[in-house]
């Protein structure tokens, strides 16, 4: 068992594809429990989605593809927030407008840009391919994120519950809710290396949506959302290792066989605890 772990690791590049993927997948983690509360789980699909033509772009004139995919990704917020405000639409028809837009845009793009082979990681990632130079990047961009959300973690959290209420007290509402949705632009571009823009969005959504499960208060469920980050990226890189299979999508799987266990097995709002006392008699059940 000891052998079948560090085998892989005598590879540089399995080093550097485990290392971020953990990095990617727990930043993921942290800031899905927010989206999943604050019910911007659409959001941050849009976000994801919207990024594509904008790192095509950046490949075509030589830029880095970071910048062109934080650029869309905050023009899909722009957009979105601008559609909304001149138009009777509901929210989640303007996200749908906006990011459909720019994906299919972006999908124009690659289909006429060589090199597509390139491209097409973009949209798939391509974790076992990371360079020390990505894994830096990575890495620079993750702790930034975690530095903001881990400092002003508390008014995210009540702007998350009480809106009305962080406004009364005077929290800038607006800025803070601007903030968390440049941090979802940068968390997309994070990821976009190790699971691409297609499988980014279930990272940003199955981490919060199992510690919402399992966890009672939002301390405890910001941290399983992390763990279940990190450990879907150690047993998804270990497992395309072991079985040849795609790292982004083992990584993904793994994600949601923990949310399979949590939805099942959570103390509090699993499926088969609940069946259980719905099922015991009304005497025997212990008082709320």
């Amino acid at each position: 068992m000891i052998d079948s772990l560090l085998q892989p690791l005598n590879y540089e590049f399995m080093q550097n594809a485990l290392l971020v993927a953990v990095i990617a997948s727990t930043i993921c983690g942290m800031l899905s429990a927010w989206l999943v509360v604050m019910g911007w789980s659409l959001m941050g699909e849009a976000v994801a989605h919207s990024v594509l033509p904008g790192v095509v772009l950046a490949y075509i004139f030589g830029a880095p593809l970071a910048v062109g995919a934080f650029v869309f990704g905050m023009l899909a917020v722009g957009l979105i927030g601008g559609l909304g405000r001149s138009t009777v639409l509901k929210r989640d028809t303007t996200i749908g407008v906006v990011f459909t837009s720019l994906f299919a845009l972006g999908l124009v793009l690659i289909s006429r840009t060589p090199s597509q082979t390139h491209l097409q990681h973009i949209l798939f990632g391509n974790v076992l391919g990371t360079s020390r130079t990505d894994l830096l990047q990575v890495a620079a961009l993750a702790l930034l994120t975690a530095v903001v959300l881990l400092c002003k973690r508390r008014d995210f959290t009540l702007l998350t519950f009480d809106r009305t209420h962080a406004h009364a007290i005077g929290l800038p509402v607006a800025a803070l809710s601007a903030t968390l949705l440049v941090l979802l632009a940068l968390t997309t571009v994070t990821a976009l290396q190790t699971l691409g823009v297609i499988l980014v969005v279930a990272m940003l959504i199955i981490p919060g949506a199992t510690g919402f499960l399992v966890a009672r208060t939002f301390p405890v469920m910001l941290g399983i959302s992390a763990a279940v980050g990190a450990a879907a990226a150690v047993v998804g890189v270990y497992a395309s290792w072991w079985w040849d299979i795609s790292t982004g999508g083992a990584i993904v799987l793994s994600a949601s066989a923990l949310f399979t266990c949590a939805y099942l097995f959570s103390p509090h709002r699993g499926v088969l605890p609940r069946a259980i006392r719905s099922r015991m008699p009304q005497a025997a059940q212990p008082s709320s």
